[in-house]
């Protein structure tokens, strides 16, 4: 007997943060067979926003998408649900890690992500948490990311504007650079 196709849906539930109200989500999904393949949760404000990306027989996902929204509705939860496919891994030669602090004021991480956008580097996680300001303090700003892109001479000129960014802006920022052998150029082929 073939194995099953697989089917892909992106789920996203919003909602006020309660004890056990995940809990009741994952369990929903487990009920319905399905299965997470990869999962975020944030806390923003007093809500909570949770993003899935569940895996399953036709079958499963048709159930899940005909009983999340009543379970949504139970929970009192905006629920927001896409069919997929599910993604290649592109070869990513380049993994970027960069975390930054610094004082929050507008266009910061709109700063940052264009620096990696205006070097074709695809922007894998981004987040950022912004600390009130304090009796001496300004507020401070958080920033995490992750970026992939193609290996080559980029990944110095990256770093040199990643740091002229971090001086300019009188932030403290660190970056890490990993190079994946299997994608590097051997002999001018790659790997």
């Amino acid at each position: 007997m073939p194995p099953l196709q697989q089917h892909y849906l992106v789920i996203t539930a919003l909602g006020t943060d309660r004890p056990g109200i995940v809990n009741t989500i994952t369990r929903h999904v487990s009920s319905c067979g399905c299965n997470i393949e990869d999962s975020r949760l944030a806390m923003l404000g007093e809500e909570f926003t949770f993003i899935m990306l569940l895996s399953g027989g036709w079958n499963a996902i048709a159930q899940i998408e005909s009983t999340l929204p009543l379970k949504g509705a139970e929970l009192d939860l905006l629920i927001v649900m896409k069919r997929t496919n599910a993604q290649e891994q592109p070869a990513t030669p380049t993994t970027m890690w960069v975390t930054v602090e610094v004082d929050d004021s507008p266009h910061i991480i709109e700063r940052y992500t264009d620096l990696f956008d205006s070097h074709q580097m695809t922007l894998a996680e981004l987040a950022s948490k912004t600390q009130p300001a304090g009796p001496q303090s300004p507020p401070r700003l958080t920033l995490s990311m992750t970026a992939h892109g193609p290996a080559g001479g980029q990944v110095l000129l990256i770093e040199q504007r990643f740091h002229q960014l971090c001086t300019e802006l009188h932030a403290q920022g660190s970056i890490r650079v990993i190079n994946h052998p299997q994608h590097q150029k051997r002999d001018g082929v790659l790997q």
